[in-house]
């Protein structure tokens, strides 16, 4: 008797423990919903640079839903709000070197561009200019010798040129500088604001021209096809030499010193085995290059300077395990605003004091974000079916589950122009956190890889891109992370293409779409191109397709002649005013949808162009998405 009951108890005692097991286990998986306010807020602060003298640091902080300008003295620590803005926020700043800021705002619902010049002793604000139906470009602010005068690019002359002036920001006094003969697209200042470096295309070729001096005339010194690069950086300070990334005779593109007299390169300075080098840092006032980096799984940095590497050694030994970038400096450099961000952290800006070696926390992008509640970003890399590794990245939820996930494959917008890199998104945390893998694939056409890569994409548009990303879902699948019953696409752009595209002609592989200001139809979005692109028409018919000569591919590809291919859910969303895209179109294209009984839900912003930065038009869009996959993916976190 005694004998069983030490048995019973025995089995008493094991029981419990099982179960404290599986409620530790329970507790351990359990993942807290994060609000999506917290995620898609505007950001707490943001966008920090430092007066040229030292004494200030400035930043853009929410005033009433909208980005405004705060400046903070460094002596006192006292922070001022300089700009009280309710109706659009601030979109981008400069310093001067007389104390002026200079920034602009996107008067949406007028279609103009303003430009301001903020006085910071006085807290004064002057509307320098305004254009209607255009656009300002800053090129180059202010220098010592004259403080007062910025170089901008504005096409207001003609829609399709931008011209350069010279702009008094004291007086508003609006000088012509380069008048555009109609060909040029690009301009590189000096460190006096000078433009002795333009680009040039015929559409095709492109060519850059050099000149000693403003009374000298341009001189073609380089002359490429587009599908080559050569991007001017600075100036060395050393004869007429500069610095620049270019992949001539390379397929990865390289740091390389050029001679503008002749435009032949003298030397490589760096180059990388797996990535084009696509970010430099240099020292205006030391005329040093300092830091190269290229974007390989993670960004790798390649210190140039002795000094600069200490100095990320003194700063990185304190922020261990950050990616870490220099934002701003001082122009004596002697103070320095950094940035530090994690694929779980959106990022924290300090202040570095070189004297002393003092670290100083300026503030926080996103103080609700606890990067321990959120997911990493892996890199991940498989074979096309043609053989060609395509890289890209994976974001798998929080919990024990790493097999038969509902996956939401994320393809980027603008195929030759950008890639998906390693850092913080919002949007691939938001959906981890409701328990989703997120899948983010650089395929080819990406930028980043290197030139046969990127031209691997060229009129590939509905072909081999569209390939790799059906590739990328196959390969989740057969390494049993995707649950190939649970599979949305959600992209913004070229990546609302492809979502439209990969329901329409792969049924069965995705249970719903979501689209962003989607591309739904390629011969409106080269007719409609807007009219400072023309000069690049001719490289969109290499890349993409002439609406001409091939027409029966354009029309095979564009998403608004199939819609009787489309038999899932749909989630659309759409600014009112997106210079790119055709809403006569797009709204036709959505009617035509519901004659075919497919479920589309449609929003259509009034005050919005391509991304959402109204914050009650973002929670809005967010609260849909959620609610969407939900209902068509029945996930629970």
């Amino acid at each position: 008797m005694r004998q069983l009951y030490k048995m019973l108890n025995r089995l008493r005692i094991a029981f419990f423990i099982s179960v404290l097991v599986v409620l530790c286990s329970c507790n351990q998986n359990k993942v807290r919903q994060i609000p999506i306010s917290d995620f898609f807020k505007n950001a707490e602060k943001s966008v920090f640079r430092i007066s040229p003298d030292g004494k200030y640091v400035s930043y853009l902080k929410p005033y009433k839903e909208r980005q405004n300008l705060f400046i903070q003295s460094l002596a006192d620590g006292k922070e001022r709000m300089a700009t009280s803005f309710t109706d659009y926020s601030i979109r981008d700043y400069s310093w001067t070197y007389n104390n002026q800021i200079v920034f602009s705002q996107d008067i949406i619902s007028l279609d103009e561009f303003k430009m301001f010049a903020l006085d910071v002793s006085t807290l004064q604000t002057r509307n320098i200019l305004s254009i209607e139906k255009g656009r300002i470009r800053l090129l180059n602010n202010s220098n010592k010798r004259e403080p007062n005068i910025i170089t901008i690019g504005m096409n207001k002359r003609d829609p399709a040129n931008f011209d350069v002036y010279k702009l008094n920001i004291k007086t508003g006094e609006l000088k012509p500088y380069l008048l555009n003969p109609g060909n040029m697209t690009e301009w590189f200042p000096d460190d006096d604001g000078k433009i002795r470096l333009v680009k040039a295309t015929d559409g095709v070729d492109e060519t850059i021209l050099y000149r000693a001096d403003d009374g000298a005339p341009f001189k073609p010194i380089i002359k490429n096809n587009f599908k080559n690069r050569v991007e001017p950086v600075i100036f060395t300070g050393v004869r007429n030499y500069f610095y620049a990334l270019s992949n001539v005779n390379r397929d990865k593109t390289a740091l390389v010193e050029i001679d503008a007299e002749t435009g032949k390169e003298q030397k490589v300075i760096l180059g990388c085995d797996k990535a084009d080098i696509d970010k430099v840092d240099y020292s205006a006032s030391r005329h040093n290059l300092e830091i190269a980096t290229c974007d390989e799984a993670k960004p790798k940095k390649h210190f140039l300077n002795a000094d600069i590497k200490h100095m990320y050694d003194e700063f990185g030994h304190q922020l261990s395990g950050s990616e870490i970038i220099i934002v701003g400096r001082d122009s004596a450099e002697d103070k320095f605003i950094i940035k530090s961000y994690t694929d779980r952290n959106p990022g924290t800006y300090y202040l570095y004091e070189k004297n002393d070696g003092k670290l100083t926390r300026l503030g926080d992008i996103n103080t609700s974000i606890k990067p321990e509640e959120l997911c990493a970003m892996k890199p991940v890399a498989f074979k096309a079916r043609d053989g060609l590794l395509i890289n890209g990245y994976l974001i798998m939820p929080q919990g024990s589950k790493t097999t038969n996930l509902p996956v939401v494959v994320m393809p980027h917008d603008l195929p030759w122009r950008s890639r998906d890199t390693w850092g913080y998104s919002d949007e691939g945390q938001f959906l981890a956190n409701r328990g989703y893998a997120v899948f983010l694939v650089n395929y080819r056409g990406s930028t980043g890889y290197g030139k046969a890569f990127y031209s691997a994409g060229f009129k590939q548009a509905g072909g081999k891109i569209q390939e790799d990303i059906t590739d990328g879902v196959n390969w989740l699948i057969s390494q049993k992370i995707a649950n190939p019953k649970k599979i949305a696409i959600y992209g913004g752009g070229f990546g609302g293409f492809s979502a439209l595209y990969g329901v329409s002609f792969h049924p069965g592989l995705y249970n719903c779409a979501i689209v962003q200001f989607g591309l739904i139809n390629f011969f409106t979005y080269i007719k409609d191109v807007p009219p400072y692109l023309k000069p690049r028409l001719q490289m969109m018919y290499e890349m993409i397709g002439n609406p001409e000569s091939d027409a029966e591919q354009l029309r095979a590809m564009s998403p608004v002649f199939h819609t009787d291919k489309i038999k899932v859910p749909l989630l659309i969303f759409q600014g009112a005013k997106d210079e790119s895209a055709n809403i006569s179109e797009l709204n036709q294209f959505v009617r035509e949808l519901k004659r075919q009984n497919v479920s589309v839900t449609y929003f259509l912003k009034q005050d919005e162009r391509k991304v959402f930065r109204n914050e009650h038009n973002r929670m809005e869009m967010y609260t849909e998405i959620e609610k969407f996959l939900d209902k068509n993916m029945r996930v629970k976190p």
